[in-house]
């Protein structure tokens, strides 16, 4: 017997991605997904501010909003594929 899969699922609902997050970086997020862009993941680094990332229809571009609702295309960090 195998115990249970406690991994989580591939793809979390929207509003679990948007717990946590500043009322600026909602807001930012819901213009942007007008314009066709998705919110994937966020990141939750320690003692920090969540950072999500968003990624452009075609997948090629991906940006960053800041706490501020600022949006940050070259953050620092890389994404794996």
């Amino acid at each position: 017997m195998q115990p249970p899969d406690r991994r989580k699922p591939d793809h979390p609902d929207a509003t679990t991605l948007r717990a946590g997050l500043t009322p600026a970086q909602t807001s930012a997020i819901a213009t942007l997904e007008q314009f066709g862009w998705t919110l994937r993941f966020v990141r939750r680094p320690l003692f920090r501010d969540p950072v999500p990332v968003l990624f452009e229809k075609t997948g090629s571009r991906w940006i960053v909003v800041d706490g501020d609702g600022t949006l940050d295309e070259n953050p620092g960090f890389e994404i794996r594929d």
